[in-house]
């Protein structure tokens, strides 16, 4: 089955968590952003692992079969679609499992 993300809220400054579920460890363990004009960038691979260049707020978890990407201290450059995959997957960016980052302003 295909992961399904869950609800996420996306409170500026703060931290933001976007959870990938039902596809197990090797579908969920990468996590991709994707924003208008680029390609797909790996954020979080094999779970946890940040690439090289990647800022330190993103941060990647593994329980079961559930995945989860946190951004701690969300930024307005963090604004994008964010998916999860395998690692063959980043062409497929906007086909379903995915969730829109939305950064607003504090009151």
């Amino acid at each position: 089955a295909d992961p399904v993300f869950s609800p996420l809220s996306s409170p500026s400054p703060g931290t933001v968590e976007i959870t990938c579920s039902g596809g197990g460890s090797f579908y969920g363990s990468y996590y991709y952003q994707k924003t208008p004009g680029t390609g797909p960038v790996t954020v979080i691979y094999w779970n946890t692992n940040r690439p090289s260049g990647i800022r330190s707020r993103f941060s990647g978890s593994l329980s079961g079969s559930t995945n989860t990407l946190t951004i701690t201290g969300v930024q307005a450059e963090d604004e994008a679609v964010y998916y999860c995959g395998s690692r063959d997957s980043s062409a497929g960016a906007g086909t379903g499992t995915q969730s829109n980052v939305e950064v607003k302003d504090s009151p």
